[in-house]
């Protein structure tokens, strides 16, 4: 059985997401903070309709629509951990990172901007990260 992405204890969430807002881009933090915000999406937006790959951090299925069981999802969307969290914490547009050529996405469904940034009125109060500066 696949690994449930669970988010992260409030306090580490806020002063890993401080230090990746001051310039920081330790390992840890941004495995810490790319797990939590793709747990937060899952549970805003369930579902296997797209693959977001974060590598070397963390994948997870989300947004409602078609599920696969077996093979290559029929949406993917793949970027590097700095992408990922800027787009989930609201401190990147996802027009922005596409137009920079930062995320790989294919497939219906692909176009995550409705769901970033997460953890801002679909999810509860307790699983919102802290606003952009």
């Amino acid at each position: 059985m696949p690994v449930r992405l669970r988010p992260a204890d409030p306090a580490e969430a806020a002063a890993a997401t401080a230090r990746f807002r001051a310039g920081g881009r330790e390992p840890a933090d941004l495995r810490l903070l790319t797990k939590h915000t793709l747990a937060l999406l899952v549970a805003e937006a369930p579902g296997g309709a797209v693959e977001i790959r974060v590598p070397p951090y963390a994948a997870a299925q989300a947004i409602p629509g078609t599920r696969h069981t077996r093979g290559t999802p029929p949406a993917v969307v793949e970027t590097d951990a700095e992408t990922w969290i800027g787009l989930a914490l609201g401190d990147l547009s996802w027009a922005d990172a596409v137009g920079a050529g930062r995320i790989v996405a294919s497939g219906e469904r692909s176009d995550l901007s409705a769901y970033v940034p997460v953890g801002r009125g679909r999810g509860s109060a307790t699983s919102e990260v802290p606003p952009p500066r």
